[in-house]
């Protein structure tokens, strides 16, 4: 099995370095830019090299010799990257093509400070890697984060997770934990393959295992079904990522599933070991 994630970072809300500029007064997003990478599988590799800056366009960011493009019908990364902690090349192009775009954005938080917005929850993706040589065709999902505050300014915890139906249509939840408020915000939107969005009824909640961290989260799961893990992919002091089985929409489906605890983040000592994965270049 292989499995890619790329996230373009603007202002990255992971980087320790932003998070100590904005403690002395400064921290401006522009400065505080990446490109993370992940490759999962046999191969596995790790990259995430923050910059001092990025070049934007309508269609177009380039974070040091990486970039993404729009090309009107697809999305377009181009990855040349160093891996960590065994310093590696990590290059090649992926394309996403969506199945349809969507154009609604959610707030998650009551003052619409925090947004979310499932840009092509059903898509494929080609990867063609030069370094490592892999390539490898399967289902995507693309989206968009940003807001006007730190996330942990307003946020304690959250757990998404995303799942491909047996028909292609696409379920998306997200139950987040905010500051001062005793339940989660939670959303279930089942996306169809041909551009359709509805709410679902909210699966019940059910606990995860901890991680080798000790970290602790949840999985929709409906008719008592307990999620199972098949495959820890990040496993960090104040986040994970998980491949889980779980029931949704009537079937058993396999799910990508992240846990991250932004009271974690918050912890100095926490920060004070993300260099190691996370290096600043300028």
């Amino acid at each position: 099995m292989h499995g890619l994630t790329v996230i373009g970072f603007v202002g990255s809300v992971f980087s320790p370095y932003y998070a100590w500029s904005r403690r002395h007064g400064a921290g401006l997003p522009e400065r505080h830019c990446a490109l993370n990478v992940a490759l999962y599988g046999p191969r596995r590799r790790w990259a995430m090299t923050e910059r001092g800056g990025a070049t934007r366009s309508a269609d177009s960011l380039a974070i040091g010799p990486s970039s993404m493009r729009w090309t009107g019908s697809a999305l377009e990364v181009a990855i040349e990257e160093v891996s960590l902690p065994i310093p590696r090349r990590l290059r090649g192009i992926v394309r996403l093509q969506p199945n349809s775009i969507q154009s609604s954005s959610f707030h998650l938080d009551r003052a619409g400070r925090h947004r979310w917005q499932p840009i092509a929850p059903c898509a494929r993706i080609e990867v063609a890697l030069s370094s490592p040589a892999l390539s490898w065709q399967g289902h995507a999902y693309f989206d968009t984060n940003w807001g006007d505050r730190p996330l942990e300014a307003d946020f304690a915890s959250w757990n998404w997770s995303r799942a491909t139906l047996p028909d292609g249509d696409t379920v998306v939840l997200y139950d987040a934990n905010r500051l001062g408020e005793t339940e989660p915000a939670r959303r279930a939107l089942r996306y169809g393959r041909n551009g359709g969005v509805a709410a679902m009824a909210l699966p019940p909640l059910a606990p995860m295992p901890p991680t080798r961290w000790r970290l602790r989260g949840e999985a929709g799961a409906e008719d008592g079904f307990a999620p199972r893990l098949q495959h820890s992919l990040e496993d960090g002091p104040f986040y994970a990522r998980r491949l889980i089985r779980t029931r949704l929409a009537g079937v058993e489906t396999d799910a990508m599933h992240e846990t991250l605890s932004l009271t974690r983040f918050s912890r100095l000592g926490v920060q004070a070991m993300l260099p190691f994965r996370m290096p600043r270049r300028f």
